[in-house]
């Protein structure tokens, strides 16, 4: 029996056509015919009648594949353990060197959250606050999937985003969202403190010097990403940080355009085999090297974090959660 529906759910089955707030805003920044997209694919999905999986995942709403997971750790001894690591994410550095990034940004501290699934495990996000305590940075992303459920609705992800959101450290930050999140999600995360980024752009002044950032809506699912659109205002040879929330927009990145791209979705396949061998990951046709950890895309480069949280079971397997700093530098010689 399908769970009731958030509230709100018949606005948003008649927003295609009528257009309340907050569609009449959200249609000004993502465009019409995309929210329109964006709205019947979750309404197709809320009815049970698209499904996010691949492979045996595409069967995940016949079978309970996340009890099934569940089961299989705790009968292998495994699930205390697999636990413990969900609650562990690890801090992750990076540094970057970037030909087109101003002098004024040179050692730019930017930390990287994503996946965090607030509403898995009601112990992980005192947990991440935690262990986020104390870390210094200049700006935040956080590169989607907010909530785990997409059958029930996404107020308990909100509180538990809100209460992570103000305990971060008080620095410009900016989001895009998931496959796992529903476009209603972006004014509440708005109003917590998290710009979103819906095919839009933005951009920071130090030393008057601008770094831009550029964040695509989801790529995965919901298809509703435009790289043009998120592009338009900013200058052609100016340094620019893509949020995209899958590694699965590499393909169509143009040329010259994004210095630097951050994603997240694969989780790095969250429960592998010894030596981190990944058992599934929800995207297909992709490079292993895109699957987790930095990559190449033209001449932008790319990370793919493994995923704060997890998706699903609150478990991890030779595969850590992380949260990243990437640490931005001009090019040798720039």
């Amino acid at each position: 029996m399908n769970a009731a529906p958030p509230p709100g759910w018949p606005e948003i089955r008649m927003a295609v056509t009528h257009l309340p707030e907050p569609y009449a805003s959200l249609a000004l920044r993502l465009g019409r015919e995309k929210l329109e997209q964006r709205l019947r694919t979750q309404a197709s999905h809320w009815a049970q009648l698209t499904h996010q999986g691949h492979g045996l995942f595409r069967f995940e709403h016949k079978l309970p594949l996340d009890a099934m997971v569940a089961f299989a750790l705790a009968a292998t001894g495994l699930l205390k353990r697999a636990r413990a690591n969900h609650l562990a994410p690890r801090l992750v550095n990076r540094s970057w060197q970037l030909p087109r990034l101003p002098p004024a940004f040179a050692g730019f501290r930017l930390l990287h959250l994503t996946d965090l699934h607030l509403d898995l495990d009601p112990e992980f996000t005192d947990a991440l606050i935690g262990l986020l305590r104390g870390l210094v940075c200049d700006a935040i992303v956080i590169t989607g999937d907010f909530r785990n459920s997409t059958r029930t609705d996404f107020y308990p992800s909100l509180s538990e985003s809100r209460r992570l959101l103000a305990a971060l450290p008080a620095v410009p930050r900016f989001g895009v969202l998931g496959n796992h999140d529903f476009i209603e999600q972006a004014p509440h995360l708005e109003a917590a403190g998290l710009p979103i980024l819906l095919n839009e752009s933005a951009s920071l002044v130090r030393g008057g010097q601008r770094l831009w950032f550029a964040g695509i809506d989801d790529p995965h699912f919901y298809k509703t990403h435009d790289l043009t659109a998120a592009a338009r205002k900013i200058p052609e040879d100016a340094c620019t940080v893509l949020l995209a929330h899958s590694p699965e927009i590499a393909d169509e990145l143009p040329p010259n355009r994004f210095d630097l791209v951050l994603c997240g979705h694969t989780h790095g396949g969250q429960l592998c085999l010894p030596g981190g061998r990944w058992l599934h990951v929800p995207i297909k046709n992709q490079p292993a090297a895109r699957i987790r950890g930095p990559w190449l895309a033209g001449n932008a480069q790319g990370y793919t974090s493994t995923g704060t949280g997890s998706c699903g079971v609150p478990a991890r397997l030779n595969c850590p959660g992380e949260f990243t700093l990437h640490t931005l530098w001009p090019a040798a010689g720039d």
